[in-house]
Formats: C-alpha cells, sequence, structure tokens
C-alpha cells in the first residue's frame, strides 16, 4: 500500500516521502498513530501544493538573498569603538554588533550567526567580511571600525 508519511520515522522514510508499506503496518500502526495517510488522489494533491509552496517560498528567499548581495557592494557599516594609542581596540567587535550596525544604518537585517569571522576583530581599520545569505550565495560586506 502506498501511503505518504507525516512526520519523520527511524529507518521507514522522511516527512512527506511517498513509500510502499505493507497493509498490516499501515493499517495498524501508522493511521492509528497519525504518521501517514493513504496516498489516494486528493492526499498526493496537497503534497504536491505544498510541494509547490515551499518551492516558490524558496525562490522568493534566493531572489532577496541575491538583492542583499548586491546591495553589500556599495556599503561600508562604520562601528564607532574605543581604543587605544596603538589602534588596538579595548574588547572586540563580533558578528552581534556588525548585524545590530547593519540594521541601524541601512535597515538590513541579518541573522548574527550568518556573518562569518575568524576572529573577533580588535584592530582599527576597514575589513572585508563575509555573509552566508542563502545555500550558495555568498555577500562580501565592508566594515570599518573607527575611534
Amino acid at each position: 500500500m502506498k501511503v505518504i508519511l507525516l512526520d519523520n520515522i527511524k529507518g521507514v522514510g522522511k516527512k512527506d516521502e511517498i513509500i510502499n508499506a505493507s497493509d498490516g503496518y499501515a493499517r495498524n500502526f501508522l493511521f492509528p498513530k497519525k504518521l501517514a495517510v493513504e496516498a489516494n488522489a486528493e492526499n498526493l494533491g496537497k503534497l504536491k501544493n505544498k510541494q509547490d509552496s515551499a518551492q516558490h517560498k524558496k525562490n522568493v528567499e534566493k531572489e532577496k538573498a541575491e538583492e542583499i548581495a548586491k546591495k553589500f557592494k556599495d556599503i561600508t557599516v562604520t562601528l564607532k569603538v574605543k581604543a587605544g594609542d596603538n589602534g588596538r581596540i579595548f574588547g572586540g567587535v563580533t558578528s552581534k554588533e556588525i548585524s545590530e550596525n547593519l540594521k541601524e544604518q541601512f535597515g538590513i537585517e541579518i541573522d548574527k550567526k550568518k556573518i562569518i569571522l575568524n576572529e573577533t576583530i580588535k584592530n582599527l581599520g576597514v575589513f572585508n567580511i563575509s555573509v552566508k545569505l542563502f545555500e550558495g550565495i555568498m555577500g562580501n560586506l565592508k566594515v570599518s571600525v573607527i575611534n
């Protein structure tokens, strides 16, 4: 019997996957526990609509990420920090501070986890930082740290 899984089941399959299950397993275990539904025309149509909707959402997010990557080429985020005479910063500039200043200065909201810093910035100057915007789309952002 063909069934559509409604949840991930270890050793059986993943959510929204169509599998062949034995009649007894489907009727006595999967259906009563609401882990699967029968793969009839109605349920297959719902699954297709759900997958099309998810694909459309993914395409829209990808377009937004490409747009933001283009904006990054023209902007420089400026961070004002306290520093000593030798140009060393008291503390350091973290991805959280970069994210907050990017939102304040340009209205672009990027999660701090997507900003790739190999180590905390501890000197004054201009730095090029990579930002993972979407699967396979990286943006390069200039960050100017001033006193």
